[in-house]
């Protein structure tokens, strides 16, 4: 199973909006730190901003804040958000290929609770644990 890169940044940005306590993130600096698009940040921000999982503030001196502390935000939540489509395979796709064998296949029940429990695992998992390394995680992002 792979997350989508829409969800991929959406973690990035929270977890990098987490270890910074002080000020808020911007998209340029985020995008530095881990070499993504500031395009595809803007958006994946935007989605997180409407979703309330950041609070964005334009200007001089704005930039993103959580807007939840890092203990309610639920990773399992996160991923259902932002990767609506959770298909390993055409055929769990929203509005994929049909395949042939679609009504007679065992294989999609299983598929399907696949994804379930790899959700189901994220749903015990909160940004806090994500970010109990803090200092490391400023360090390998080279956050002043």
């Amino acid at each position: 199973m792979q997350l989508t890169k829409h969800t991929d940044y959406a973690l990035r940005v929270l977890m990098y909006v987490g270890v910074i306590d002080d000020r808020p993130a911007t998209i340029s600096e985020i995008g530095d730190a881990y070499d993504i698009s500031k395009e595809h940040l803007r958006k994946v921000t935007h989605k997180l901003g409407q979703l309330g999982y950041v609070r964005t503030q334009r200007g001089r001196g704005g930039g993103l804040r959580l807007a939840r502390e890092p203990n309610t935000i639920s990773i399992g939540q996160l991923v259902r958000d932002m990767d609506e489509n959770l298909a390993i395979t055409e055929c769990l796709a929203k509005g994929g290929v049909p395949c042939r064998i679609n009504d007679v296949c065992g294989m999609k029940c299983a598929l399907r609770g696949a994804i379930d429990k790899f959700v189901e695992t994220l749903d015990n998992q909160t940004l806090a644990d994500f970010l109990v390394e803090k200092p490391a995680i400023r360090e390998s992002l080279a956050i002043t």
